[in-house]
């Protein structure tokens, strides 16, 4: 299948040997060094606050990992319904690239800050000491900026306070400790919907949509020409899915796509019971299928119990009609 966006003007287009067409965009990006046994990791709170029994699950589960611990020193401050003051949780990020000792950085838990704190980071330091960093859901809005701003790949998967089960924790192991270009495929309970079939290959992008639409305009966002987005999100109305997927579209971005996957949209509802609505499947289909891009709907991906780990900035494979993301090289070094 050809993709449209080959031809638009300023793009320039090279051929892989496999025949795959890929759009030049943003330079490789630089693999952070793998995880191992025990390395110490630092928890940061970016976002929400957390309480004392979280910050002790959190910890059994990266000890059960073979990790040591260390809390940035605003870990449990709270401000309202931050983690603390934006300084101070700006800080924390900063304090934690910059200590030579701590070999990754995993956020407890998300909710609403993050952006808020991208003014406040010293991206010279980030980049020049690059680090496994992972989360999701409201840590979107950081994982994008540190991978925009300093060119290296940045992860999207489990929280500190997720449900670190072996579905979740095998792919992280694997990314992560074994460096290993794993091939992502839903376990059984996931059935994938594909919303337009093919193949193609490209840097995968993406996150949360409303953290991430939430960013448009700024200055924390990629290049996306020739990227393969994918998002999910969770009490979202399906109007509002809509929305944030015509934003997407009026700022340019769905139009500069090679491919699309959706995850899970968690307690995405139509609406209240009685009104007219769309379908989630309808709205995908009505935005994404125009495209002409390989596309579907139902990657592990999202705020669920069995999630993979993403590679951001990762160059990856995709089938829209069996639902796999194969990973071309492994995301650390």
């Amino acid at each position: 299948m050809k993709n449209r966006r080959q031809f638009l003007n300023g793009l320039g287009l090279t051929l892989l040997a496999t025949g795959f067409p890929v759009l030049a965009s943003s330079p490789n990006p630089i693999k952070p060094p793998r995880l191992r046994a025990g390395d110490t990791v630092g928890i940061i709170a970016p976002s929400g606050w957390i309480t004392r029994q979280e910050l002790k699950f959190l910890t059994l589960q990266l000890m059960q990992q073979g990790l040591n611990l260390k809390a940035a020193p605003h870990l449990m401050d709270k401000y309202g319904y931050l983690a603390g003051l934006d300084r101070d949780r700006a800080a924390d990020v900063n304090t934690m690239f910059a200590d030579p000792n701590i070999r990754g950085i995993i956020a407890a838990a998300g909710g609403w800050g993050a952006a808020r704190i991208l003014p406040l980071l010293d991206y010279n330091i980030i980049r020049n000491n690059p680090k496994v960093i992972i989360g999701y859901s409201d840590i979107t809005s950081l994982l994008l900026a540190i991978y925009s701003q300093c060119n290296f790949i940045t992860f999207h998967g489990l929280l500190g306070t997720s449900h670190w089960q072996s579905f979740s924790v095998n792919y992280l192991k694997r990314v992560l400790f074994s460096a290993e270009a794993v091939t992502f495929e839903n376990p059984g309970n996931i059935r994938v919907e594909t919303i337009t079939s093919g193949s193609a290959r490209g840097q995968l992008v993406g996150g949360n949509l409303s953290v991430l639409a939430a960013l448009v305009g700024s200055e924390y966002l990629p290049n996306w020409s020739g990227k393969i987005l994918f998002i999910e999100d969770i009490n979202e109305d399906v109007y509002r899915v809509d929305r944030l997927l015509t934003q997407l579209k009026l700022a340019g971005i769905l139009d500069q796509l090679s491919g699309f996957i959706f995850g899970q949209c968690s307690r995405c509802s139509p609406g209240r019971e009685g009104e007219s609505s769309f379908s989630l499947w309808e709205v995908l289909v009505d935005h994404i299928q125009p495209l002409g891009i390989p596309a579907w709907y139902g990657s592990a991906i999202g705020h669920i119990r069995a999630q993979f780990t993403i590679a951001i900035g990762g160059m990856v494979e995709i089938n829209s009609d069996r639902g796999t993301i194969q990973m071309l090289e492994a995301a650390v070094s």
